[in-house]
């Protein structure tokens, strides 16, 4: 398939890393709906999260856990909301949004525009 993730975890196009395993690959969406909007990804490119084989299933959502935790600790936030939508790009991803109301999630707002020396900022922070 080739998605614009596999080259991200293939290193072909840098991303702002969150979290990474031999498995799974955490990194800020580069058009955030919040300011700390990850997206957790398996590395095994599979298009529709529900195709994934039931253990690695279950991993990924338990790196998602983990994952979320690091971004509630670093990004004030009530709450962190989670969707899986899989239209946009044709590999399973997650999408974990630091939210403090229902309207925060949807993806109809208006994406925000954040410079690549503040997505550094941000998972510095979520790093840390």
């Amino acid at each position: 398939m080739g998605s614009i993730f596999s080259k991200i975890i293939a290193g072909e196009i840098p991303c702002h890393k969150i979290d990474e395993n031999d498995d799974f690959l955490a990194f800020l969406d580069i058009s955030p709906l919040k300011e700390g909007h990850t997206l957790v990804i398996p590395k095994n490119e599979t298009d529709y999260i529900f195709d994934i084989a039931s253990e690695e299933y279950q991993a990924l959502w338990l790196f998602a856990q983990r994952v979320a935790k690091k971004v509630e600790a670093a990004i004030e936030c009530n709450k962190i909301g989670v969707a899986v939508v899989g239209l946009e790009v044709p590999h399973a991803h997650i999408h974990l949004i630091p939210i403090n109301s229902v309207e925060d999630m949807n993806f109809a707002n208006p994406k925000l525009s954040l410079s690549q020396e503040r997505l550094a900022e941000i998972a510095s922070m979520i790093n840390s």
